[in-house]
C-alpha cells in the first residue's frame, strides 16, 4: 500500500535492535484518515473470503481492527493481556512473547465471543516474529473456528514471522513489507 510506505518513508523512525517507531501515526497516535484507506484495502483484499469477525490483540490492533470492521460489517474481538473482573466465565487462553516489548503475556478471549461458526479475519499492526499472530490463530482454532485471512499493517519481511504463518498455508496479506532498515542511516527499503 503506497500510501502506507510513504508514511514509514517520512514519520518513521528506525532504532537499533530492528525496532521501527511509527508511534506517531500508528501505535501511539492514530492517523484515523490512514486508517481508513487502510479497512478499504483490507476490505478489498479480503472481499472474496467470508469473515464474520474481526480479531486482534490489545492494544495497538484495536484501533485498526475496528476501522477495518466498518468495511466489514462485523464486530471486533480482542484478545485482552491481562485477566479482568469484567470477563466472567470460561475463556480461550495462550501466552504470547512481545517482540517489542521482550515479556510474555497471557492472553485471553471470553468463550462467550467465539464459536465454531466463526470465519475470523485476524488483524494486527506488527508482524515481526509472529508470536502474537501463533497465539491469535491458537485461539480460533481453540473455539473451532476458521482463520479466513490475516492482514497486517506494517510487516519486517526480515524476520521469521511472515515466513512462518504463510508456510502453515494461512492466507496473509500485509500492507507494507520492511525488506531492510538501517540504524545508522534510517533507511528503509520496501519488497514489492
Amino acid at each position: 500500500m503506497k500510501l502506507l510506505e510513504e508514511r514509514i518513508q517520512k514519520d518513521g523512525i528506525v532504532k537499533a535492535g530492528n525496532v521501527l517507531k511509527v508511534d506517531s501515526f500508528l501505535n501511539h497516535q492514530m492517523d484515523i484518515a490512514l486508517f481508513n484507506e487502510m479497512g478499504k484495502e483490507f476490505k478489498r483484499l479480503f472481499s472474496d473470503v467470508e469473515v464474520n469477525k474481526i480479531m486482534t490483540i490489545e492494544a495497538s490492533g484495536i484501533g485498526i481492527a475496528c476501522i477495518a470492521a466498518q468495511y466489514f460489517h462485523v464486530p471486533v474481538v480482542f484478545a485482552k493481556k491481562a485477566q479482568s473482573v469484567n470477563i466472567d466465565g470460561e475463556v480461550y487462553s495462550t501466552k504470547i512473547q512481545s517482540f517489542t516489548h521482550k515479556r510474555v503475556y497471557d492472553v485471553i478471549v471470553s468463550k462467550k465471543y467465539l464459536s465454531p461458526d466463526d470465519k475470523i479475519l485476524i488483524i494486527d499492526d506488527f508482524l515481526a516474529n509472529g508470536c502474537a499472530l501463533e497465539g491469535l490463530i491458537d485461539i480460533v482454532h481453540a473455539a473451532g473456528a476458521q482463520v479466513s485471512g490475516i492482514g497486517i499493517a506494517i510487516e519486517k519481511g526480515f524476520q521469521k514471522g511472515g515466513d512462518m504463518i504463510r508456510s502453515r498455508g494461512l492466507r496473509l496479506e500485509s500492507l507494507a513489507i520492511v525488506e531492510s532498515m538501517d540504524d545508522q542511516t534510517g533507511a528503509i527499503t520496501f519488497r514489492h
